[in-house]
């Protein structure tokens, strides 16, 4: 073999390898899609399904995890969004019955490695209600490998209770310490999801404080200033400023942050959902 050969060998077994040293960018966005009721009015799910489906298609994040999703609305969104595969189970009965905290992500990007729903309760594997919650809240994860990157990221989206205090408190500190515990050498963590916790919260401090597991808000650490503004839910009032969010993107310490926005899309004066999808720009490797 030729010293030509030799080094494009050579070059070649090195390929896996320098791909995990590389700078990846990759686009997150957490949105709570509203559950579709009759009682919205005007602002029901029929009415605007097309608008929150398009506004997906065109920030095309690499992955996204939606709250409040039937399952009428998770088939139309799979319909509406073919680039995107999804997992999780409805948190009612672990099949069909009640609201999804659904997880989708690029197909052409990513190979799912694993995944899986728990429960935001002390008996995390089977359907169940968590200290003084109104309603059985759930979390989703999925473990993906970038096919040409070679990494793999631990990715979990929830919905924490929106009544208790002490199940959003006691939420924050399962969810750290599942992350924690299912965390693999080498593996990027990404937490998102409607917290119903502001960032003055104890939930919040629950998930970033320092310590074993903590992760960091993506906001607090984006190299730009955050874009748009700081509330989230905006009970589909276009004029309303709500001074903290509740929906959040956390993300481990190995993760650098470019961009945070809240996107305030809107046709009208109507908006595709009664929060605002929030979305980071992430870069992970050497050279971010």
């Amino acid at each position: 073999m030729t010293r030509k050969a030799l080094f494009l060998v050579a070059a070649l077994l090195a390929l896996p390898a320098a791909a995990k040293e590389r700078a990846d960018r990759y686009e997150v966005m957490t949105y709570n899609i509203r559950l579709d009721v009759a009682s919205d009015g005007g602002n029901a799910w029929p009415h605007r399904r097309s608008a929150l489906t398009a506004l997906v298609a065109y920030q095309a994040p690499d992955f996204v995890g939606m709250q409040e999703v039937l399952l009428h609305q998770k088939q139309a969104v799979e319909t509406d969004l073919p680039a995107y595969q999804f997992v999780g189970v409805a948190r009612d009965d672990g099949k069909e019955k009640g609201e999804y905290s659904m997880l989708g992500f690029s197909r052409d990007r990513f190979t799912l490695t694993g995944s899986g729903t728990f429960w935001l309760s002390p008996t995390p594997p089977v359907p169940s209600k968590g200290w003084d919650a109104a309603l059985p809240r759930i979390a989703t994860w999925a473990r993906l490998q970038d096919r040409t990157a070679k990494r793999t990221l631990l990715v979990v989206n929830t919905h924490f209770d929106h009544i208790g205090e002490v199940a959003r408190q006691e939420s924050a500190r399962l969810i750290r310490h599942w992350i924690d515990g299912q965390r693999r050498s080498g593996e990027s963590v990404v937490l998102m999801g409607d917290f119903n916790s502001p960032a003055t919260s104890n939930p919040y401090a629950a998930i970033v404080e320092p310590g074993k597991g903590a992760l960091r808000d993506s906001a607090t650490i984006s190299r730009t200033p955050h874009y748009g503004p700081p509330g989230t839910f905006t009970g589909f009032d276009i004029a309303r400023m709500d001074a903290s969010p509740i929906d959040h993107i956390f993300v481990s310490d190995d993760v650098a942050v470019l961009r945070h926005a809240t996107l305030t899309d809107q046709n009208g004066g109507k908006l595709p959902s009664d929060h605002y999808p929030v979305v980071a720009d992430l870069c992970i490797g050497k050279g971010c």
